[in-house]
């Protein structure tokens, strides 16, 4: 535990920092970075020997990508580029789909545990929409207010954070019934219900902190409700993987946390799901 607190009072203040003060091009690379150490610990699921292709597969998607979607077209007229919004819309298709994967496992799992191919594109469709739902909500009103967009990343950080927190804790002290029990038999139910409690404390902070009108207070919490459901499904799809791929951790950069993947798997679904919100309820 002492191990796992030094390493996130390191990197949360990176990541903050970043956040907020990066310029959106440079936020860019930081978010390719992150991208790309995701994809390198993804190839681990993929292969018992983890191959350098699948970084490379990743990187030249992303690439292609940012070559279609460059910072400067991010918004249209004051609308998001249409491209990236469809992009983001098939993100939520996808994140339904492995909400039926996680239902349904082990039983469905015989249908892609074997290929490297369908392994690879739920990489893909994890990885790449968190990267650009990142980009989107870094980017809202940029032009106007430097910070708001990094408010409105750090408030589905601290959702999300929040929910993980009160998970672990709830869990820890009243779990008792299996969340998904063939996935991981470490989630309870009411590890999920204190989590869901904590995360909708910081709606409420934050409905108050953006000021948000009455008109869509009842939007702003079902978009947080939303996000809190669906970064649950984050953890228990990379758990899918993981155990699929016989790890205990996506790899060993973050001392006491594990890797990049175990950080960042609950953002990968909360991130597009609330830019998609945000983009059709709140913008």
């Amino acid at each position: 535990m002492k191990q796992r607190i030094i390493t996130a009072l390191i990197i949360a203040p990176l990541a903050i920092a970043a956040i907020f003060f990066l310029p959106l091009k440079f936020f860019m690379l930081f978010c390719a970075a992150l991208f790309l150490l995701a994809s390198k610990e993804w190839s681990g699921f993929v292969a018992k020997k983890p191959s350098s292709l699948v970084l490379y597969l990743f990187a030249a998607v992303l690439g292609m990508t940012l070559l279609l979607m460059p910072s400067q077209q991010i918004w249209l007229s004051g609308q998001v580029n249409p491209l990236l919004q469809s992009g983001l819309m098939m993100a939520t298709g996808w994140w339904c789909l492995s909400l039926l994967m996680v239902i349904t496992y082990p039983k469905t799992a015989s249908i892609w545990q074997n290929s490297k191919i369908l392994k690879s594109l739920c990489g893909l469709f994890t990885l790449i929409p968190f990267f650009w739902g990142m980009v989107l909500l870094r980017s809202v009103n940029i032009q106007l207010d430097f910070y708001y967009g990094a408010q409105l990343l750090m408030f589905v950080f601290l959702l999300v954070w929040a929910a993980d927190t009160g998970a672990y804790f709830c869990g820890k002290k009243f779990g008792k019934h299996k969340l998904a029990a063939n996935v991981s038999p470490g989630k309870t139910i009411e590890g999920f219900l204190g989590g869901l409690l904590s995360s909708l404390l910081v709606a409420f902070v934050g409905s108050l902190f953006f000021a948000i009108p009455a008109d869509k207070i009842v939007f702003f919490f079902i978009a947080a409700f939303a996000t809190n459901l669906v970064s649950a499904l984050g953890d228990l799809n990379e758990s899918i993987f993981k155990r699929e791929a016989g790890l205990k951790d996506s790899g060993n950069l973050l001392p006491g946390h594990g890797g990049i993947l175990d950080r960042i798997d609950s953002l990968t679904a909360a991130v597009p799901v609330f830019a998609v919100l945000y983009l059709f309820w709140l913008n």
